[in-house]
């Protein structure tokens, strides 16, 4: 049954499922062009490969080069970063998932962890919880954490930057997803980037990906 949703969700969206959670009021679970489409009132939390921002940031990623073994995702969502590294670029690594919403993580396990064959551990639990408690290391670790469209300021916090640099490997790469779909929102990037994120980590670049900064701790793309 599933199968044929797919494939009629490329004329049209089919819903699967909804939820009004604790941390997310609204909280819809569609199929979209194929793919799991998970949103908010304003805000998409997973599409896929076609979650544009990691989608353009990875194809700027030499992955023959730096050979990622371990990837850690704080706002797991749906699962499309694993699911495009792997579907696109041919990367599967042993992946650590962080998801604070109950019913992401219950949906996730049940469509998207079935369909992707590298090792996933999925925690469900507040990422600053984790990251203060997690002794593991990371090769690329990923932040995209929001409550709809908003990133919760304690995940801005000059301490939890420093937590997450704890975790990176040598050569790590980590990956900040921030909005800047307004003048509003690119202003406070660029505020947040230059005073916070590049005190912690003073090689600190960007891409702009239509709509998102992807900060990063160094330029793995050169």
């Amino acid at each position: 049954m599933l199968f044929w949703k797919k494939i009629l969700s490329y004329l049209v969206d089919i819903q699967l499922d909804s939820a009004a959670t604790a941390l997310n009021p609204v909280l819809n679970l569609s199929l979209r062009k194929g793919r799991f489409y998970l949103t908010t009132t304003n805000a998409v939390y997973s599409f896929g490969d076609l979650y544009d921002n990691f989608t353009k940031t990875f194809y700027k990623v030499d992955f023959e080069k730096y050979k990622f073994q371990s990837l850690l995702v704080l706002g797991f969502g749906m699962g499309s970063v694993p699911y495009m590294l792997e579907q696109i670029f041919g990367q599967k690594m042993r992946c650590t998932g962080v998801e604070a919403d109950v019913k992401i993580v219950e949906w996730t396990t049940k469509y998207t962890l079935p369909t992707l064959s590298q090792p996933i551990q999925l925690v469900h639990m507040d990422a600053l919880a984790f990251v203060e408690k997690c002794t593991q290391k990371f090769d690329i670790l990923v932040v995209d954490l929001f409550l709809d469209d908003v990133v919760p300021t304690q995940f801005e916090a000059l301490s939890f930057l420093q937590k997450t640099k704890g975790l990176l490997n040598p050569n790590g790469l980590l990956l900040f997803n921030r909005l800047t779909d307004t003048d509003i929102s690119i202003s406070a990037t660029q505020l947040y980037f230059e005073k916070t994120f590049k005190s912690v980590f003073p090689e600190g670049t960007y891409l702009d990906v239509d709509g998102n900064w992807m900060l990063a701790n160094r330029a793995a793309w050169v």
